[in-house]
């Protein structure tokens, strides 16, 4: 499609980009309806999603560069100085590329839950940057789904996705409303469940034994309080073993140490 010159921030066309530093009127405006992808290797991959776009906004040196994959979307394109793209994001966005696209219809837990050797489920995970990371890791390392609680950090917010690398959007995403009831639901549907912890009295995680055909869940907690004692009563408490003298490590580096060692179905 050709591009579409946008000269005035004030221009309605480019609505969905207004100030995108802001979470609250972020989450306001886009609602459940849409989100932002920033910078243009996350825009490649959600042109490779299945998420339908809405619209490309661009600086002219980013469409030059971008205009190969730019060439097949049939949503506008719309292309502004770095100046007036300053003017709608609020701020200076040096990535100089945003798409904003329709965040469809929930698909339920069940889905996920049928198809799925190994998820990750995560509690009071309120970090965007952390939720990305564990994303990221979770698309690379064999992990099916992520399951979030009711706290957890809106997935789509342009921040999440950035950090994934836009990974998360090929990662089946559910968000519960009833957390204890989705947790039993897990384990219904024959989940073994393992609750990440730094208590000296948890299992080692190279001790945990995966035989054929196991299920797992992996569970984690958001930085500082980890899991609830609540969450962790329903689980088999794990742990990755550090030097005495260290309390524990970033969650999205002990997801990803977790996910490399119990994960499944990986290439050699």
């Amino acid at each position: 499609m050709e591009p579409i010159a946008i000269t005035e921030a004030s221009d309605v066309r480019v609505a969905d980009y207004i100030g995108l530093r802001d979470p609250h009127h972020r989450r306001k405006l886009e609602g459940d309806e849409f989100f932002i992808a920033e910078g243009i290797n996350v825009i490649e991959r959600l042109i490779a999603s299945d998420f339908a776009l809405r619209s490309v906004l661009v600086t002219p040196r980013r469409y030059d560069r971008m205009e190969p994959m730019l060439r097949e979307v049939t949503c506008p394109v719309y292309v502004a100085d770095r100046e007036v793209l300053a003017h709608v994001a609020g701020f200076d966005l040096h990535r100089g590329a945003v798409a904003s696209a329709d965040r469809g219809s929930p698909r339920p837990l069940e889905d996920m839950l049928r198809t799925s050797r190994t998820i990750a489920v995560l509690e009071g995970l309120n970090d965007p940057e952390n939720l990305g990371a564990i994303a990221r890791s979770a698309r690379a390392l064999g992990i099916d789904g992520l399951v979030l609680d009711p706290t957890c950090a809106d997935p789509f917010y342009r921040r999440t996705v950035r950090v994934s690398m836009g990974e998360i959007l090929f990662l089946p995403t559910f968000r519960s409303a009833h957390w204890r009831r989705d947790l039993d639901a897990i384990a219904g549907h024959g989940f073994r469940l393992l609750a990440l912890t730094p208590a000296a009295s948890a299992t080692s995680i190279g001790d945990v034994s995966r035989l054929e055909g196991d299920r797992l869940a992996l569970l984690l907690g958001a930085e500082g309080p980890g899991l609830s004692d609540t969450t962790i009563a329903l689980a088999e408490p794990v742990r990755i073993p550090l030097r005495g003298d260290v309390d524990s490590l970033n969650v999205g580096h002990a997801a990803a140490i977790a996910f490399a060692l119990l994960a499944v179905d990986l290439p050699d």
